[in-house]
């Protein structure tokens, strides 16, 4: 069932459509008017609006407009008058259909379930959405971290490419992807690459994709990750792994805005942000000839370094409440409580695998407690196995 708003200044016109929406089991409101629409619109989310054209004082093109800049319901434009030229500008200024009067009722119908089917795919991308953000949102109020919120606030908006350095685990992705998502780019993909999982004769074809039979798995052309992220940010995690090879591939794609395929000769274009990652001193790798200098000072332009967990304490609390209440909602059990005694004590362990770690430890102290995880909890369940 659907929530549908008639608009027409015809009452023979509004009581028809509602009795044919009703019998489908829709929920249907009514407005004589453009500006009773606009009110209505304004307070109550509808699935679908139908909208009359011709009406007196406000007409339909005109509330149409008003419309679009503050609600995503579905727009079913209606006219006894309709013409092709008509119907292609209702479209154009966001419309979702456009029916003739008197509309014919599985016409009508038909349009109506799509409006609906594509109002339940753009609230479910919304909430796909948030989901998503949710999971990369970078926890933390120490002052470590509000710099980097910082720093993140600043160069998203830019251009320039980034080099994040961080220990394993510190949450280095989670940077690089609200740089991309506060970016002009946030709407284009979003392409991760591991260079240390990608094996040395396999990275290059990853990156800039091969041509049929250009080597003996090659059974098809390939796109690689540069194209594949043309337009939006391409994040090399991991930089420091990287083949001496496909390093100087990579510098030239910095240089001139242009790949070639494995096994090709055809230069193509691509606009692509790079963001990159390493937990390695790429400074020591430069000096003993693992990484190359330019393709270094190519990268780094701006440099975000993630803190350790174990210097950034004053996070450990916020962090661990905040998996508690994610792991329990995942498990589908109700969300555990912790003694500040236990925190106390969570702070006081080096972390060495940082953030990841955390997390691992305290998905342990929810699988294996009450419903209060306590001090001794701690002692029992997480100290024997810390590093």
């Amino acid at each position: 069932m659907a929530k549908i708003l008639v608009t027409d200044d015809e009452s023979n016109i509004r009581r028809t459509l509602k009795e044919i929406l009703q019998f489908e089991k829709h929920e249907v409101d009514l407005a004589p008017d453009g500006p009773t629409c606009i009110e209505l619109a304004k307070n109550t989310t509808y699935d679908v609006i139908l909208l009359d054209i011709k009406m007196p004082e406000m007409d339909g093109m005109e509330v149409l407009e008003k419309l679009m800049t503050f609600t995503d319901s579905p727009v079913i434009m209606i006219s006894g008058h309709g013409t092709i030229q008509t119907a292609v500008e209702a479209i154009k200024k966001g419309a979702y259909d456009f029916i003739v009067k008197p509309p014919d009722l599985n016409r009508l119908l038909i349009s109506v379930r799509n409006a609906v089917d594509k109002q339940d795919l753009v609230i479910q991308t919304r909430r796909l959405k948030r989901e998503v953000e949710k999971k990369y949102e970078i926890i933390g109020e120490s002052a470590e971290i509000r710099s980097i919120f910082e720093m993140i606030q600043k160069v998203a908006p830019t251009t320039a490419r980034v080099l994040i350095t961080g220990e394993n685990g510190t949450g280095k992705e989670l940077v690089a992807r609200q740089l991309h998502e506060l970016s002009a780019r946030s709407a284009s993909p979003f392409i991760e690459v591991n260079c240390a999982a990608i094996p040395s004769e396999l990275i290059e074809s990853q990156l800039f994709g091969h041509e049929k039979g250009s080597f003996t798995s090659a059974i098809k052309q390939r796109k690689g990750d540069f194209e594949l992220a043309n337009g939006g940010t391409l994040f090399l995690d991991e930089i420091g792994d990287m083949s001496q090879s496909a390093q100087a591939k990579v510098l030239r794609a910095l240089q001139e805005n242009k790949i070639t395929r494995v096994g090709g000769e055809k230069e193509l274009s691509v606009d692509v942000r790079i963001i990159a990652a390493t937990n390695k001193n790429l400074k020591e790798e430069m000096a003993s000839g693992r990484f190359r200098e330019d393709l270094y000072h190519r990268l780094s332009v701006i440099v975000i370094e993630v803190p350790p967990l174990r210097e950034r304490q004053d996070d450990i609390a916020l962090l661990t409440r905040k998996f508690i209440e994610e792991i329990c909602k995942s498990q589908g059990r109700p969300v555990s409580d912790i003694e500040e005694e236990a925190l106390e004590d969570l702070k006081q362990f080096r972390w060495s695998g940082n953030v990841r770690e955390l997390r691992n430890v305290v998905e342990r102290l929810v699988i294996l407690c009450g419903n209060v995880i306590t001090k001794e909890d701690v002692e029992r369940y997480v100290k024997p196995v810390m590093l």
